[in-house]
């Protein structure tokens, strides 16, 4: 309950008067078997037409105001459950967007997405059927134990009983259920992975013909959620038969007890007829009761799951020292090591370089050699296992996240794009950039030309993901991102590998008429993409094996030549 406390606060007057009313219809329900009762033993018995009317005028009055009250419940009992959920997600994503790429890579997107959606959805029902009828059903039940016993002591004994199994039943399957919920959400979240994995790679898996394979491991995934609800539906079904048992039982009991009294003319037939009325709303409210009772168990599950993920503590904690601007050092790494969360080997192993102020630094090696484990350390996306890494010359653990942000750019591997136009995603570099800053920035990512043959130029649209742009395109744009936003440190992940040889070329030149100050990290497979840089690091296995220019690189690194000569020799450096 900690994590709903605080939004369920904000809303303390709905949260209040939500049961209040409930309460109120509550009261006019206990009333309506009384009325019936002496309908029928002071109308019905005497024959008198106008006490009926008289009386059945009562009970819709009572209905009306019955009507009024539930409907005022029910508005302000969704006001505040909406209003809970709301903010539920509203710290969620701030949470999320603290993490760093460590706590992210161990939960998984698939059971944040599941989270953010159908556990948040499963914490409002059951706080809107809570407010509605967690405190009006127990009053219902137990006002109808007290209103029996008005009536007749003796016969309000099996209702004592009955409210005492029932409330066992109902809280022992509260009990029994939370946990078999739980599993069904996990269950859910490898559903919901095996989907966003199948959206999101569908162009490969119809390529290499893998379809069948795909559906066998949805199945798989589908199959353990289908048990999972099952084994808790099983549980869940008994609830019912169980509660409609006992209440008949109890009508059983009434009914014979009462059947000796009214023929020693202790007790009249209505008031028979309002102890039924009362063993009835009886069943209905633990109906109701049960139902709610399984709803606040898959509540409490998502609470529980949602409780996980605000209570992870991000792994980068930030410092408050500002960026030094006169510092000719722009990065230094001094045996840096790095090991990623449950990985077997590290990526990196005590590597050590530094990059000055103005120079272009190019990164290669083979696959899974560290390149972009080395550069995501600069911005911090993981911090270093062991060794220090300087930004500027200060340590980038004692940098302000402001500092760190202003000061590097990076473009990854795979473009990014977000629905809008192409506009507001460039201004995701710089806010209050000008057209003219964008379309400099543009220009140097070669992607002026497209955009000024789209009809709407800069507000051309973006669909989500950037899909109705080429891969190429895509690339050029996120780069053109990076450039306005004016960094010191410009990071290019790989991220030309769509592009020809004559835009890279052209690319890289535009390159080098960017300020003088801004140090450009070029992360590539190709020897001729970074042969130009004023220095090489040359990875293999996370080590640095290599640095220097590429004349040397090439005499001195066998790792670099054969990298080069698995190229063509006649590849120009441009």
């Amino acid at each position: 309950m900690r994590y709903l406390l605080p939004y369920i606060k904000k809303y303390r007057k709905e949260a209040v008067l939500a049961p209040l009313f409930k309460m109120l219809e509550a009261c006019f329900d206990l009333l309506v078997p009384l009325i019936v009762a002496d309908i029928i033993d002071n109308g019905i018995g005497r024959e008198d037409n106008t006490y009926i009317l008289i009386r059945f005028g009562w009970l819709v009055g009572m209905a009306v105001l019955g009507l009024s009250c539930t409907v005022v419940a029910q508005y302000f009992s969704a006001r505040a459950a909406i209003g809970t959920a709301t903010g539920l997600r509203h710290s969620l994503i701030a949470k999320i967007q603290t993490l760093g790429f460590t706590e992210l890579d161990t939960i998984g997107t698939s059971t944040l997405v599941t989270r953010m959606t159908s556990d948040v959805n499963q914490v409002q029902n059951g706080v809107n059927l809570f407010l509605r009828l967690f405190l009006r059903s127990p009053f219902i039940v137990f006002g109808s134990m007290i209103m029996a016993f008005l009536i007749d002591a003796k016969i309000a004994l099996v209702f004592v009983a009955a409210i005492a199994i029932l409330f066992v039943i109902v809280f022992g399957m509260m009990a029994l259920t939370k946990p078999r919920y739980g599993r069904v959400q996990n269950a859910l979240d490898s559903v919901t992975e095996e989907v966003r994995e199948n959206l999101g790679g569908v162009r490969v898996i119809r390529a290499f013909g893998r379809e069948e394979l795909q559906e066998e491991e949805f199945r798989t995934a589908n199959t353990l959620l289908y048990r999972a609800q099952m084994r808790v539906g099983r549980l869940v079904a008994l609830l019912n038969p169980l509660t409609y048992l006992v209440v008949n039982t109890a009508i059983i009991l009434v009914l014979w007890l009462g059947a000796g009294k009214v023929n020693d003319g202790t007790l009249l037939s209505g008031d028979i007829i309002a102890l039924i009325n009362y063993v009835s709303q009886i069943l209905v409210e633990l109906v109701k009761l049960a139902n709610t009772i399984v709803a606040l168990g898959k509540a409490l599950a998502g609470v529980s799951r949602i409780g996980e993920v605000l209570d992870t503590e991000s792994s980068i904690r930030y410092g408050n020292e500002s960026a030094d601007a006169e510092s000719a050092e722009a990065v230094r790494f001094e045996n840096v090591s790095l090991r990623y969360h449950g990985a077997g080997d590290a990526s990196l192993s005590n590597v050590t370089f530094r990059a000055m102020r103005g120079e272009t630094v190019g990164i290669i090696g083979g696959t899974g050699s560290g390149k972009s484990s080395l550069v995501h350390l600069i911005p911090r996306f993981y911090d270093a296992t062991s060794g220090e890494v300087f930004l500027s010359g200060k340590p980038i653990r004692a940098l302000s996240k402001e500092a760190l942000l202003s000061s590097v750019a990076i473009v990854d591997q795979r473009p990014r794009l977000f629905s809008g136009t192409v506009r507001e995603n460039l201004l995701w570099g710089k806010g209050d950039a000008t057209d003219e800053e964008l379309w400099e920035a543009l220009e140097i990512a070669q992607a002026a030309d497209f955009i000024r043959e789209k009809p709407k130029g800069l507000d051309e649209p973006v669909t989500a993901g950037g899909s109705n742009f080429s891969g190429g395109q895509r690339q050029r744009l996120t780069i053109a991102r990076a450039v306005v936003s004016h960094a010191d440190i410009l990071i290019l992940d790989d991220s030309t590998s769509a592009l020809d040889y004559a835009t890279d070329a052209a690319l890289r030149r535009a390159l080098r008429t960017l300020p003088s100050h801004m140090t450009v990290f070029i992360v590539s497979q190709r020897t001729g993409s970074i042969a130009y840089a004023d220095r090489i690091l040359v990875l293999e296995d996370g080590e640095l094996v290599g640095e220097g220019k590429h004349e040397s690189l090439l005499a001195t690194s066998s790792v670099y030549r054969e990298i080069y000569e698995s190229q063509f020799k006649g590849e120009t450096k441009a």
